[in-house]
């Protein structure tokens, strides 16, 4: 930067920092991110905080279910670390996930996420957070079940319907509001 002698002004951080302390920003926004970003906001309120975490934790433990009835397992070897947005699920030895989250894409047009680092390849990422209800988890599950067979992974049958056995129980819901994600029609 400064002692380049080059042109600059995308990149000027000086004057956009001093610009910014007194509450202007040098160039146009992006008004239709910050109308987004208000109705998340407003959904977040709407629902209620503890009804939110309460709802993840609640998707995350009917995907874990799905994943130990598979008879795969979850990449997160302690129980108290789980995350309540995502599960990595690890692939039987000498199955690639890549190409079961390709089969998957191209069946169902759903994207699961792909395992980054060490564990490319190895395991795929189920999320399950932001506006998302016990029908699309349903929807999520069954897509992966369905790409297990047709991928010819080493599974056991029966994985949506632990998850869907789980949301249907009246205890599950504890601490969860009523007003779940919408589902979209």
């Amino acid at each position: 930067g400064e002692k380049t002698g080059l042109p600059r002004s995308y990149w000027d951080w000086q004057g956009m920092l001093s610009n910014n302390a007194n509450g202007f920003f040098p160039y146009t926004p992006s008004t239709n991110l910050l109308y987004g970003l208000d109705e998340a906001l407003n959904m977040l309120l709407e629902e209620g905080l503890d009804n939110v975490f309460a709802r993840h934790n609640r998707m995350a433990e009917a995907t874990r279910r799905a994943v130990r009835a598979w008879g795969l397992e979850i990449l997160c070897l302690d129980p108290e670390e789980y995350s309540p947005v995502l599960t990595a699920v690890l692939m039987p030895e000498g199955q690639d996930a890549d190409a079961l989250r390709a089969v998957i894409l191209d069946r169902f047009d759903m994207s699961l996420g792909t395992g980054l680092g060490k564990v490319k390849g190895k395991v795929f990422r189920i999320g399950h957070l932001g506006d998302f209800n016990d029908l699309m988890l349903a929807g999520t599950l069954a897509g992966v079940e369905m790409g297990l067979g047709l991928a010819g992974v080493p599974h056991a049958k029966g994985g949506l319907d632990a998850a869907l056995e789980y949301l249907a129980n009246p205890d599950a819901a504890e601490g969860v509001g009523s007003q779940p994600a919408r589902a979209s029609a």
